[in-house]
């Protein structure tokens, strides 16, 4: 027996002291539905459900942006439908005009209809918007301005091998709805003729509707299209080898002007997706422009106001309005492909939404494994 210590009572004490500390945890486990609640209950628990919850909230803000990217993208491709729908009566119109059975007065009234349909496809160009952000004028995100059609040829090899000594080389352009026919002299042999009579004589044949010069090396030719919107077409040689100045047959396009808006659909930095909007107004669709195949007045507007600033294309006789089908067409197909383009994204980012989903789900399971309380342990 002790006197001066009352070992019992102390170990009571403390075993009474310890389990009102492991009952008032457990009651805040299960109170709050968390197995850690501080720091100090797991800290290194702590610091990964913490990253976690970072990377699952991430997930989730990700698919919501995704969504609101499907957003932009039906905003867009819902407006290029309606111009869909316009084309294919301008189409109708063009091929109407094409017949000689209506008379002068008959195709200045389809005239005049074509030029509100066309003012109409500036209009859904010009105001198309999401979130106040234009998506079809190539005005909005980032700019990239529109380039011309250009032919890069390979090294000139006049007075080579394969050069037409023995006969004149005879080729077609085609440039836009422009043909041009090109004959150079048999007589080119690289002595008595330059390249830089070469670039001239082509610059001649071509006039108006591209520019020749030489590449920086001064080697090469460099084909460029007057109009932004204009095609460039090499068509095969009739008469000797395109090779001797460094050209091959082919078709090559403009790059139109467009938007580009970065879209994050990753919890991270540089998880992104780049969405980019082509121009889709008259102009870029080849529907107004000057030269032959377009009218002498403007009569087309910017589609928010009655004022003409463009040129559209003439159907007041059969051989323009068989031009003014063509280009309508290949309007139509531009239109088709950026559509095509569009509902591609689309069916991308459902998928991503579908992946941001899984992955924000078993990532939720894994953190709650880490910071939920088990209410069967802890009661």
């Amino acid at each position: 027996m002790r006197i001066n210590h009352n070992i019992a009572a102390l170990n009571t004490y403390r075993q009474l002291s310890n389990n009102g500390v492991n009952t008032q945890k457990a009651l805040e486990k299960l109170s709050s539905g968390l197995r850690i609640n501080k720091a100090g209950d797991d800290a290194a628990g702590l610091a990964i459900s913490e990253k976690m919850r970072g990377q699952i909230r991430g997930l989730d803000q990700a698919a919501r942006n995704a969504q609101d990217s499907i957003s932009m993208i039906q905003t867009a491709e819902g407006a290029l439908n309606e111009t869909h729908s316009i084309l294919q009566r301008m189409r109708e119109l063009a091929v109407q005009a094409g017949n000689d059975t209506n008379t002068t007065t008959d195709r200045a009234e389809i005239q005049k209809e074509i030029n509100q349909l066309t003012s109409e496809i500036n209009r859904i160009g010009n105001t198309t918007e999401f979130n106040t952000q234009k998506l079809l004028n190539a005005t909005s995100g980032t700019v990239t301005a529109a380039s011309a059609a250009t032919v890069t040829g390979s090294a000139i090899t006049l007075g080579g091998g394969t050069d037409f000594s023995t006969t004149n080389l005879v080729f077609d352009v085609v440039i836009g709805s422009t043909t041009k026919s090109v004959t150079l002299n048999k007589n080119y042999d690289g002595s008595t003729n330059t390249i830089d009579t070469l670039v001239s004589d082509l610059n001649t044949a071509l006039s108006g509707a591209a520019t020749v010069s030489k590449d920086t090396n001064g080697t090469a030719l460099v084909i460029t299209a007057a109009n932004t919107t204009d095609s460039i077409e090499i068509k095969a040689a009739t008469s000797g080898n395109l090779s001797a100045i460094g050209l091959t047959a082919g078709v090559y396009s403009p790059n139109p002007a467009k938007s580009s808006f970065t879209m994050q659909i990753g919890a991270n930095q540089s998880q992104t997706m780049t969405l980019e909007f082509n121009d889709m107004r008259a102009a870029a669709l080849g529907l107004t422009g000057t030269g032959a195949g377009y009218t002498s007045s403007a009569g087309v507007t910017d589609g928010t106001n009655n004022n003409g600033v463009e040129y559209g294309l003439d159907v007041s006789n059969a051989t323009n309005a068989g031009i003014a089908v063509t280009k309508i067409q290949a309007a139509i197909d531009k239109v088709s492909a950026e559509r095509s383009k569009l509902g591609a994204y689309q069916n991308r980012l459902e998928h991503t939404i579908n992946n941001l989903g899984t992955s924000s789900e078993n990532l939720t399971s894994a953190e709650s494994r880490i910071r939920d309380v088990d209410y069967a342990k802890a009661a």
